[in-house]
């Protein structure tokens, strides 16, 4: 598979919380009222739950899980964001982040070894849409009497918030989970506040290069890039566009973008020079004014907490004077 088309495939996958009183007998009360509240604090959250998850199915969790299969790096980062470090027993081939994620069993990529994730005897399986089309090892999963929760496949922001509490919820970090969406939230909102200072005729026109030459993918409206670029008061020259698609050669200098970022960087060798020199680029504006730039990938494609740090590596990029500091 050609580098291109393989990036385009995982973007499209990842295209991944007292009163006292006077009697003895209500001071009894009150101590076994308090020890229960400490239990629950020390689970996080009251089991047995119940959930409906992207299938529509209702999915009880009769006890806080201790073993924990993932199956995409998106859910992954949100469990060691939500403090589950040691639950995670397996992760998805594609994991890379935590550092210590690199250390827990592997089930697979794209398509998951079930009999691998039954031996590491998981109390929950946390599955995303884009495992949908696996619905045989799904239910061998479930037939092995493995809980699996499926997640929905995140477009924006708000659905990102959601499928955090929904992972806080079924794994007893409820509270965790809460805590993490209002912090995406408030910086989220000093991002925004920050970009407020731009003027209309300021707001550059911006391509998002997802996969790089010879066909170039970009990003297009419904897309994380989208509402990051919105926040910012950047202008997509792809806004017109739905997902993720590919523009002719034509079509990129028609567009004529005055600033280009490419989120492929770590996967091919100095993504800018190819772009730079490549001739039919070098009448569009990015291209003559050397406004190209590199930022990581997986914080801007992947549903979870880093979509704040990738929102503000696309700021940095696109308004250094304003978010370089």
């Amino acid at each position: 598979m050609n580098n291109w088309k393989w990036l385009i495939s995982l973007v499209a996958v990842l295209g991944l919380l007292g009163a006292c009183s006077d009697s003895d007998t209500a001071n009894d009360q009150d101590n076994n009222t308090e020890q229960a509240s400490e239990e629950t604090d020390v689970q996080g959250e009251a089991f047995p739950v119940t959930v409906k998850d992207a299938t529509g199915e209702e999915i009880t969790i009769e006890e806080q899980p201790e073993a924990i299969v993932s199956m995409i790096p998106s859910n992954t980062e949100i469990a060691y964001a939500l403090g589950l470090d040691e639950a995670i027993v397996g992760a998805s081939d594609y994991d890379n982040y935590p550092e210590e994620v690199n250390d827990v069993e592997k089930i697979g990529g794209l398509e998951f070894n079930v009999e691998k994730i039954i031996s590491l005897q998981p109390d929950l399986v946390l599955a995303h849409d884009s495992n949908a089309n696996q619905d045989a090892g799904l239910q061998q999963l479930k037939d092995a009497g493995i809980k699996v929760v499926m997640i929905e496949n995140a477009t924006d922001f708000n659905q990102v918030y959601e499928t955090i509490g929904m992972i806080g919820k079924v794994t007893g970090k409820a509270e965790e989970a809460e805590q993490i969406v209002t912090d995406m939230q408030e910086d989220f909102a000093e991002i925004e506040e920050k970009a407020a200072s731009i003027e209309e005729g300021d707001r550059k026109k911006v391509m998002v290069d997802v996969s790089g030459l010879p066909e170039v993918y970009v990003a297009g409206n419904n897309t994380f890039m989208q509402e990051m670029l919105d926040l910012i008061q950047a202008d997509n020259v792809a806004k017109d566009q739905e997902g993720f698609v590919m523009l002719s050669e034509e079509e990129i200098v028609s567009r004529n973008p005055e600033t280009v970022v490419l989120t492929y960087g770590e996967f091919v060798e100095d993504p800018i020079a190819q772009w730079s020199s490549h001739g039919g680029f070098s009448e569009v504006e990015a291209v003559k004014n050397e406004d190209l730039h590199v930022v990581p990938s997986d914080p801007v494609n992947r549903s979870g907490p880093r979509l704040v740090e990738g929102t503000q590596e696309l700021a940095k990029a696109i308004y250094p004077d304003i978010f370089g500091e």
